[in-house]
């Protein structure tokens, strides 16, 4: 079997930087966009788009030791009331990726779910990978449906997976896009001066993890042998905060004020969630180092960069 490593979702924001760290370790990669891309470093394959029959990930998987899925076209906002769409731009790409796994479970997967479409409201506690998931959008839904999937394609067929339920991820490269991330949008919002539309008042609490410190994860699970099954672990900062106060840190790392306003809270929106990592920790050691201040002002640096 081949050494190679698959990125399917490799043109995503978490995808790019991904790959780039994969071939700075020596890693080859087998990166699949639905869009083009190019990433410029040798040791780079890249296949161009859109990959929904087993047929078609089969070649790839032949000549891979490892399967990453990131590939994602739905938000828990934008997925409303399009469940067929979730069906078709989501489920069904899994499902084909699963179907050709068959023939190959060797074949170890990460496949990167949520936590915050996931997980319901807990007032105080930290939230463990052992609480019942209670997705409030399609796009949670599917990816509920997607991490039954994989169970079962890892009890069937004896495959390995590790399913990541990331909090927030953020950071440089990070494009501002439509229902895609509240710091790029708020730091555009804040270039242009313009008002941000805050659903609910602001005292909904989340987790933001630093795009780094989420690549030292990845890298740990992907340099190290998955254990038969399917292992699911959170991968935050353990460390949440309202939108008003992530407001104040970005007004802060900015000098430059976030005007807002609020409107009606959303369904698909919980009031706390804040994941706890012990089991990262435990398995590989892994905790995450980036501050939120820093991590922010980096990205501030990158963004405004860009703008010019």
């Amino acid at each position: 079997m081949s050494e190679h490593i698959l990125v399917f979702g490799a043109g995503g924001f978490v995808g790019r930087h991904l790959v780039r760290a994969l071939v700075e370790q020596g890693h080859k990669v087998i990166a699949i966009s639905h869009h083009p891309i190019t990433f410029g470093e040798a040791g780079v394959e890249t296949v161009i788009g859109e990959l929904n029959k087993p047929e078609q990930f089969a070649p790839l998987i032949d000549r891979s030791r490892v399967v990453v899925h990131l590939a994602s076209r739905s938000t828990p906002g934008n997925s409303a009331g399009r469940v067929m769409a979730e069906l078709q731009n989501n489920l069904q790409p899994t499902f084909a990726l699963l179907e050709a796994l068959q023939d190959k479970p060797k074949t170890e997967l990460l496949y990167l779910s949520s936590g915050g479409s996931l997980y319901t409201t807990a007032p105080t506690e930290l939230t463990t990978e052992s609480a019942t998931t209670h997705p409030r959008s399609y796009h949670g839904a599917g990816k509920a449906a997607a991490e039954h999937f994989i169970f079962a394609w890892c009890s069937q067929f004896g495959g390995a997976a590790t399913v990541l339920r990331p909090s927030n991820i953020y950071g440089p490269g990070q494009t501002e896009r439509a229902g895609f991330g509240i710091v790029p949008t708020s730091f555009g919002k804040i270039v242009r001066g313009e008002h941000l539309t805050v659903w609910g008042d602001g005292t909904a609490i989340r987790d933001y993890l630093y795009i780094d410190d989420f690549l030292s994860l990845c890298m740990a699970i992907l340099t190290s042998p998955m254990p038969p099954g399917m292992r699911v672990l959170n991968a935050a900062s353990g460390i949440g905060i309202s939108l008003n106060d992530l407001f104040k840190v970005l007004e802060n790392v900015t000098g430059r004020q976030l005007p807002r306003i609020y409107d009606a809270g959303r369904k698909v929106d919980a009031l706390r969630v804040v994941m706890d990592v012990a089991l990262a920790h435990e398995y590989y050691g892994w905790e995450p180092l980036t501050s939120l201040h820093e991590g922010l002002r980096q990205t501030w640096d990158w963004f405004t960069t860009t703008q010019r």
